[in-house]
């Protein structure tokens, strides 16, 4: 009988957590990392979340060569890194971003979201309950 690959969409926490070593997710994120090979998942990366991820890394944890390692990674053909154009930013504002959300759910988490429902995502992979709330699966809870 065939069996669906499952999708996944990463969001820029799940890439910090992976290349962070003291991030409080770091441990969570390998071992999902590893679930999600084990079972040949297809995860797919907006453009948004890596340079989200990337700049964080840069700034916010000071650490220059994790940010620049950890972008060259996603110039790997072999991972699947979306690009994001005016059509999916539009459908990201219209139909996830609102004037009074919480400064939480940033733009970038509702593109996130946006890429999740156009490639009928499976789960998200992230620590953010945001997307918990919107009716997608954490990638932690497919184990």
């Amino acid at each position: 009988m065939y069996k669906k690959l499952k999708t996944i969409v990463v969001d820029a926490d799940a890439i910090v957590a992976q290349a962070h070593p003291d991030d409080s997710n770091h441990r969570k994120a390998l071992s999902t990392t590893q679930y999600l090979k084990s079972i040949n998942a297809r995860v797919v990366y907006p453009t948004t979340a890596v340079c989200e991820a990337v700049t964080v890394l840069q700034h916010k944890l000071e650490n220059s060569a994790t940010a620049y390692g950890t972008a060259v990674i996603f110039t790997d053909p072999a991972l699947q890194v979306v690009e994001i154009n005016q059509e999916i930013m539009t459908q990201a504002i219209n139909n996830h971003f609102r004037p009074h959300t919480s400064k939480k759910n940033t733009l970038f988490d509702c593109i996130v979201l946006e890429i999740a429902e156009q490639y009928s995502a499976d789960a998200i992979f992230s620590f953010d309950h945001f997307y918990k709330s919107k009716g997608f699966k954490l990638a932690s809870e497919l184990k």
